[in-house]
């Protein structure tokens, strides 16, 4: 199989395309701006800059005619990732509310629409992925930034690139 993700410059898959196989740091020389995207299989992030940096969003397989539809703030994509790990086997992650896995800690294996109802805390400031590929959003109800994080240890907010601990819901990247 094949894995796939094709790049449009302008909504409902219009204009200028490119389709992508693999992990690309850069971009830039295929299109100018983003507006619609179309995964045909995989499960991929997708950053606003090069060399896998600023905002991240998390796609699956499916089409999204315009970049409001993955939550993009703007239409500058410039590089992307497979997801490895977003097999639809176990998931398992561990949430601490301080530093180097410090403080209190749950473990969770479903997705977590209010971390502050389930874990009491408003912010996670580390954690370990023991199974599978979750996202951190910065809000509830799976809005606002997104961070992808993969099987491994995060002993700060910023090694899963964000600025502050503040981790509002989480939920597991699936293959479709």
């Amino acid at each position: 199989v094949s894995l796939q993700i094709i790049f449009y410059e302008d909504r409902n898959f219009q204009g200028r395309c490119y389709e992508c196989s693999s992990d690309c740091a850069d971009l830039h020389s295929y299109f100018s701006r983003c507006n619609s995207i179309r995964v045909d299989s995989g499960c991929w992030v997708v950053y606003e800059h090069p060399n896998y940096a600023g905002y991240q969003y998390i796609l699956s397989r499916g089409e999204y005619p315009e970049y409001q539809r993955w939550m993009g703030f703007n239409d500058c994509i410039r590089s992307c990732r497979l997801i490895r790990h977003a097999t639809g086997g176990s998931y398992r992650i561990r949430v601490y509310e301080r530093p180097d896995f410090g403080g209190q800690m749950m473990e969770f294996t479903e997705d977590c629409p209010s971390v502050h109802d389930r874990f009491q805390q408003r912010e996670v400031q580390s954690c370990n992925v023991v199974e599978g590929a979750w996202v951190l959003f910065e809000q509830p109800s799976y809005r606002g930034r997104q961070y992808l994080v993969e099987k491994g240890e995060y002993r700060r907010h910023t090694d899963w690139g964000a600025s502050t601990p503040t981790v509002g819901s989480f939920r597991r990247i699936m293959e479709f």
